[in-house]
């Protein structure tokens, strides 16, 4: 676990009545919603966030490895912390930590984000618009997500269409969207768990319809999400 000292930005935030389980337990993707807030706030407060838009430059996530060991309940106060974690060739890697007020820590996660122009579909290297600071290019955290490969046996599939709500501020779907399916679709199975990985491989938009698929291999549950033949998003979660 990372010292909070080494965090760059923090905000307090209470857990809301729309954002738990029926249990009164925060869900993965409302704690995903935390993230991203804090995260957009931080690059805002230092110049390499909304700004961007004008160049036609957007944060695309990539990657996200998130772990829960005690997950806040309805009416809780709790600090979400952030920081950049250095850059490896056109990723950028983004830190977070959740605790309560009194520093117990409930939560952490690390990010991999690219720089996507959003009218050339072109990436950037990360360093020409991030702060030094923030994110030295020549540092690489020892936390990196992985790549997740697909194993197992299948034993589930549905297709979902995408809504409206399911989208973001460049109208694909949101990455805590994506959580959100995952999440659903394992505690249907009666499964429980307070960790997921999820690699963002393809957008996709209003009206798609993406075929979610579910394997089991052991005490992994991996969960496929493709539109007609183009992998869309993989996740893994341990249960």
């Amino acid at each position: 676990m990372t010292d909070q000292n080494s965090f760059q930005y923090s905000k307090e935030f209470e857990v809301g009545s729309f954002q738990v389980h029926p249990d009164g337990k925060l869900r993965l993707n409302s704690l995903a919603d935390f993230f991203q807030e804090v995260a957009w706030r931080h690059a805002d407060s230092a110049d390499f966030g909304r700004n961007l838009m004008a160049e036609n430059l957007s944060w695309v996530l990539s990657r996200f490895d998130i772990k829960a060991t005690h997950l806040p309940t309805w009416g809780d106060p709790i600090r979400v912390f952030t920081a950049g974690r250095g850059v490896d060739k056109l990723f950028a890697f983004r830190e977070f930590l959740v605790t309560d007020l009194q520093g117990k820590v409930l939560a952490e996660a690390m990010s991999s984000w690219v720089l996507l122009n959003t009218e050339t579909k072109k990436l950037h290297r990360p360093e020409s618009v991030l702060p030094v600071a923030l994110f030295d290019p020549k540092l690489k955290p020892d936390w990196q997500p992985d790549r997740i490969r697909l194993s197992g046996k299948l034993e589930f599939e549905e297709r979902k269409k995408v809504r409206y709500s399911d989208l973001d501020l460049n109208n694909h779907v949101n990455n805590t969207s994506y959580i959100r399916w995952v999440e659903d679709l394992i505690k249907s199975f009666g499964l429980a768990s307070n960790n997921m990985s999820i690699n963002y491989l393809a957008e996709c938009i209003l009206g798609d319809e993406i075929q979610i698929e579910l394997w089991r291999n052991e005490n992994q549950v991996l969960v496929l999400g493709k539109v007609i033949e183009k992998t869309v998003f993989l996740a893994q979660s341990v249960v």
